[in-house]
């Protein structure tokens, strides 16, 4: 048990732990600086374009020095362009300007597909935030407290008429785990072993995350050092969420990316034509898998919207 203790309470851990959460749980007036195309509608971006298995990135200037965390967005289209749907990553806590730009692009759909593991028929009231009482949670609001950033339950306003809840019912989530014979504690060590490859690889390459994270807590700067250090680590672990999915997949990628897109499916039956689907980063190189593969759409442009200003 003591070992198991220390083991946590490395900050290397807790990094990995905080990406995580991050990808399981669930700017300002300005348009320009925050979206930032990478493709044209109609025209398929290049293969290099697209997020591959990591939906974020660290934009640099030209000198190598950190702009911003970015999250991607990525627009699909069937055949005779009729249909638009576009997958949009979420960080779970990021600057209100981040949220802010969100929010203003979610009104331009038909219909937003959000992800939240709760009971049908679950309002989400404006400024909720999450609960201390889950590890999830806890970690999620200890990293907004941290780097000075707000939570994306908080932040972002659920209230409007164009969001459709598409994701699981906790009993559902839990029967599905109980089907698969999964646990909590085997897809943690699961995500967990993936993340120590990613820091293995780094530390071939010469990189140190424990000293990057060192130095930020000692930095007058604490807040902002912290952030361009977190946001190295979860640039660099892209691939850790990827470990659940595959053949096999899993309850918390697999299965509740397969509910978003039946709700999807159903939206544009009734006759939506735009549609956005808000979900955490790491499913959606899985969805972008599925959008291709199942439902015969193909990506036809690409932007980047920044989560972190780094540049404070």
């Amino acid at each position: 048990m003591r070992l198991l203790l220390r083991l946590i309470a490395s900050p290397r851990v807790q990094v990995l732990a905080w990406a995580a959460a991050l990808a399981a749980a669930q700017a300002l007036a300005k348009e320009a600086p925050d979206a930032q195309p990478a493709g044209q509608a109609g025209k398929p971006p290049a293969a290099e374009q697209l997020p591959g298995d990591s939906w974020v990135r660290l934009a640099t200037d030209p000198k190598g020095r950190p702009l911003g965390l970015q999250t991607a967005i990525v627009r699909y289209q069937n055949a005779d362009a009729s249909v638009e749907v576009d997958l949009i990553g979420a960080i779970h806590v990021g600057d209100l300007a981040y949220y802010r730009a969100l929010n203003r692009r979610f009104g331009q759909y038909d219909a937003l597909l959000y992800e939240l593991v709760a009971p049908e028929g679950t309002v989400v009231q404006p400024g909720r935030g999450t609960s201390n009482g889950s590890a999830v949670g806890a970690l999620q609001n200890g990293m907004k407290g941290i780097l000075e950033l707000e939570h994306q339950l908080e932040r972002v306003d659920y209230t409007k008429p164009n969001f459709v809840h598409a994701d699981m019912s906790p009993d559902d989530f839990q029967k599905s785990m109980t089907d698969r014979g999964e646990g909590f504690l085997q897809l943690y060590f699961k995500m967990l072993g993936s993340g120590i490859a990613a820091q293995s690889k780094m530390a071939v390459e010469g990189k140190s995350a424990d000293a990057d994270i060192l130095m930020a807590l000692f930095s007058q700067n604490r807040a902002n050092k912290l952030k361009i250090a977190m946001a190295k680590q979860l640039c660099e672990m892209g691939s850790m969420l990827s470990a659940l999915g595959g053949e096999q997949g899993s309850t918390l990628i697999t299965e509740r990316n397969r509910i978003a897109l039946q709700v999807m499916k159903r939206e544009i039956a009734e006759g939506k034509t735009r549609l956005g689907v808000f979900y955490g980063a790491g499913h959606l190189e899985d969805m972008d898998q599925r959008l291709r593969e199942e439902h015969k759409l193909r990506p036809v442009s690409v932007e980047w919207l920044t989560a972190w200003d780094l540049t404070k």
